[in-house]
């Protein structure tokens, strides 16, 4: 009966360690770390509420005031939209094609740019992909500030051109 008695004392020696160890670390230290938590990161302020934009063939919608002077562009009212997080036009380039005025290396700082080729078809060529022929059904993307060109196009091209964001720069650079 001895060893009954002489183990509930180690037994309750030892909780009581182990509850001494467990004070110890919510101590102070432990209270530090909790008052030192990771502070957020400021939101981002947010978008306005993109709405509806809906667009109908006209043919007079087609204006030459876009970023090519030999292009012809109806815009579709997305950057409007989406308050300027996105711009999508049709483009006609109007031929017959000059290179002298068509083929000047450039590139866009945009987020993003994708074309489709609706009629007819194009040349272009892409830093890292050399000339490639766009037929009608074609797409393609072109990354962020790629150095690029158009070489030459058919007379009836037509593009659907989305780039992100609506407003962007475009840079010239010499071949």
């Amino acid at each position: 009966m001895s060893k009954q008695k002489a183990s509930r004392p180690a037994a309750k020696t030892a909780v009581k360690k182990r509850s001494g160890v467990k004070a110890a670390a919510r101590s102070p230290a432990r209270k530090a770390v909790k008052a030192k938590a990771p502070v957020a990161a400021p939101k981002k302020p947010a978008r306005p509420r993109q709405r509806i934009a809906i667009s109908h063939h006209r043919e007079e919608d087609f204006k030459a005031d876009g970023l090519r002077a030999y292009a012809k562009y109806r815009d579709l009212g997305i950057a409007d939209a989406t308050h300027g997080l996105a711009q999508a036009h049709v483009i006609r380039l109007q031929g017959p094609c000059n290179p002298a005025e068509v083929s000047k290396l450039h590139f866009h700082d945009v987020e993003f740019q994708m074309v489709y080729v609706l009629k007819g078809w194009v040349k272009t060529y892409m830093d890292g992909q050399g000339e490639t022929l766009m037929k009608e059904g074609s797409a393609w993307t072109q990354p962020p500030k790629i150095k690029h060109m158009i070489l030459d196009y058919s007379d009836d091209v037509e593009l659907l051109e989305v780039i992100l964001p609506a407003e962007f720069r475009t840079v010239e650079l010499k071949a």
